[in-house]
């Protein structure tokens, strides 16, 4: 790191913009999101693998949206208007939710809800990567992914206290299925979070496009696939190393399953969620900071081993040390999520990072729900612990890989620009 580096400016007013976007949907999103694996499995009556299926299919509806956007998105220099659908599909995604009787209508309004992910993932991600310069660009990303995360934690808090308060003051040794007034609960919870959704859709009409540069008008009228043709070597060896280790990364409902299944009460649930949420959001910005000083690669391969650790734990874990292993985890999160995308942008041209973004959500779709789906399976046919160590070890196989091909060598601490 240079000693002349530039004193930092403040972040565009997109990037800003879309922050309070994400913050506001994910104070709807996971409202819901903790209390999903228990309303499955104790209220519906759905298997651990019907649990793996709907967040498997799920984030495949993901993946077969995210190419496809972030190539649109490039081809026509706009990026708002898929922004603006994929936070609008997830309100009606929660109403199919908060209707559901059975776990099929589950998978429906998960799916809707993902399918707005996977429209806007991409070009959202890139129209923050066009607004920032290198030097800048893990901070920003790193801003991104705090206040996606404090959402996290205001809705996780907000959904534990109204299930405390429609439900009742717990009862030590009842569950769910005891108390219909408690999946009453689960659905008020989920009709609120619905409304809240609203709020993240108009924070995105004060968005503004960027200006782009003069276009090269070959790529506009490029065939559809053509785009990925001037992707780099780089670039690819990037994405192959990341779906490596996705290959160990099933649902974080596993984690909130396995919670419940140690001995934990719904709420009690919902809060350990909130802790994961809190440590992520106090991490993430430095994390993005630390990796455009010293480099993605390193911080990212500090945070697959904190996955290995914390997996391998949850295979012997009980109830108490089940919270401070998910602490670790959000520190997990914090170190890979933003710095990785913020690493993939790195290596893309500019008229194709929209595809570039893409087609890393578009893949690691597709191995988390093969993840998913391996990861039910074992859950009801080997035992509650299986999913964790063949997670662990994967994950652990992984970082052996990094630390074979030491991929930083050819990744510079601050990337020069595209």
């Amino acid at each position: 790191m240079s000693s002349s580096r530039k004193p930092r400016t403040p972040l565009p007013r997109e990037v800003v913009l879309l922050g309070w976007v994400s913050f506001f949907n994910d104070v709807s999103s996971e409202m819901i999101y903790p209390l999903l694996p228990l309303f499955m499995v104790a209220v519906l009556g759905a298997s651990a693998t019907s649990l793996g299926w709907v967040e498997g299919i799920s984030q495949a509806a993901v993946a077969a949206l995210t190419a496809w956007a972030g190539w649109r998105s490039d081809r026509f220099a706009r990026r708002v208007p898929y922004v603006r659908w994929g936070y609008g599909l997830p309100v009606l995604g929660k109403g199919i939710l908060t209707a559901a009787v059975a776990w099929p209508m589950v998978l429906v309004g998960r799916t809707v809800d993902r399918i707005g992910k996977g429209i806007r993932s991409s070009p959202r991600d890139a129209l923050i990567a066009d607004t920032t310069t290198p030097d800048d660009r893990g901070r920003a990303f790193g801003l991104h992914r705090a206040m996606d995360s404090a959402g996290a934690v205001v809705g996780v808090l907000l959904s534990a206290v109204l299930l405390w308060w429609l439900s009742g003051s717990p009862i030590k040794g009842a569950t769910v299925t005891q108390s219909e007034h408690t999946a009453a609960a689960f659905r008020t919870i989920f009709a609120v979070a619905a409304v809240l959704g609203l709020a993240a859709l108009a924070f995105t009409f004060l968005l503004r496009e960027p200006r782009h540069a003069p276009r090269d008008e070959s790529v506009a009228a490029a065939p559809r696939l053509s785009g990925a043709r001037g992707l780099s070597r780089q670039y690819w060896r990037v994405l192959t190393l990341l779906l490596v280790f996705s290959l160990a990364n099933s649902s974080d409902t596993f984690l909130l399953l396995r919670a419940g299944q140690v001995g934990l009460e719904p709420w009690e649930v919902v809060l350990l969620y909130a802790l994961f949420s809190l440590v992520y959001t106090v991490v993430s910005y430095p994390a993005g900071v630390l990796s455009d000083r010293f480099g993605r690669w390193r911080v990212i391969a500090a945070g697959w081993v904190l996955y290995a650790v914390v997996y391998l734990g949850l295979a012997t874990t009980g109830a108490m040390a089940i919270w401070p292993l998910l602490g670790l985890y959000g520190v997990y999160i914090a170190l890979t999520d933003g710095v990785g995308k913020a690493l993939l942008a790195d290596h893309a041209p500019t008229e194709r990072r929209g595809l570039a973004i893409g087609l890393f959500y578009m893949a690691s779709g597709v191995t988390t729900l093969v993840a998913s789906v391996v990861a039910g399976v074992l859950w009801d046919r080997v035992g509650p612990d299986a999913p964790f160590w063949v997670g662990g070890f994967t994950a652990a196989a992984a970082v052996v890989l990094l630390l074979i091909l030491r991929p930083w060598r050819a990744s510079p601490a601050t990337p020069s620009p595209s």
